[in-house]
């Protein structure tokens, strides 16, 4: 097992934010931000390293990537790249969006107390999402949709939602109530948690 060096013992909190495409990571995300150190986006980790390799920025490019890489350097080579940034900027609160596999759940354990928010919406909310946004890459197409879907499972997404240690419902709710579930979820870790890295 991989075992990775924290300096005096200090344990940062780690909150690992999950779902599938469209189901409102992004804005979880962005409500958990003003709360803690630093956030950090696996996504822009590997589209930063997808760039410096001249590979294009489209949806299924970056997808065929994120596999390649995890498969010729490992599993955790992302999660990997989020610890190093961790432990080099002494982050003590952190929010890392995009946790695509257990082994990556598993590497952040190794340095902090982490925990996993899985934000939940059903496929045909998140379809209509990704379909308002119009962002680069993302699908035009239900059997578009249902491939990227397949793919982000085959990394291991379903196995991190399902062993999740909390449930956010973005499904017909407002701003306010998300914000709401956020939140709470958010303060219940924080109280839950001691660590030589806080207080």
């Amino acid at each position: 097992m991989l075992r990775i060096g924290v300096k005096g013992g200090c344990r940062p909190l780690i909150i690992c934010v999950t779902g599938m495409p469209g189901s409102g990571k992004t804005l979880v995300t962005s409500i958990l931000k003003g709360y803690v150190d630093a956030v950090i986006s696996m996504g822009d980790i590997v589209r930063r390293e997808a760039l410096r390799r001249g590979i294009s920025l489209n949806s299924k490019s970056i997808m065929e990537f994120a596999r390649d890489i995890r498969r010729v350097r490992g599993a955790n080579i992302v999660a990997m790249e989020v610890v190093k940034e961790v432990l080099e900027r002494g982050i003590k609160l952190v929010v890392v969006d995009g946790v695509r596999s257990l082994d990556e759940v598993n590497t952040f354990r190794e340095i902090g107390d982490t925990y996993v928010i899985a934000v939940h919406s059903s496929p045909k909310t998140r379809f209509n999402r990704l379909l308002s946004r119009g962002r680069e890459g993302d699908p035009r197409s239900w059997d578009e949709f249902v491939g990227r879907d397949l793919a982000e499972l085959e990394l291991g997404l379903g196995s991190v939602i399902a062993l999740a240690d909390s449930i956010v419902i973005n499904e017909d709710v407002s701003i306010d109530e998300l914000t709401s579930q956020v939140v709470n979820i958010f303060k219940r870790l924080v109280k839950d948690v001691v660590s030589p890295c806080r207080g």
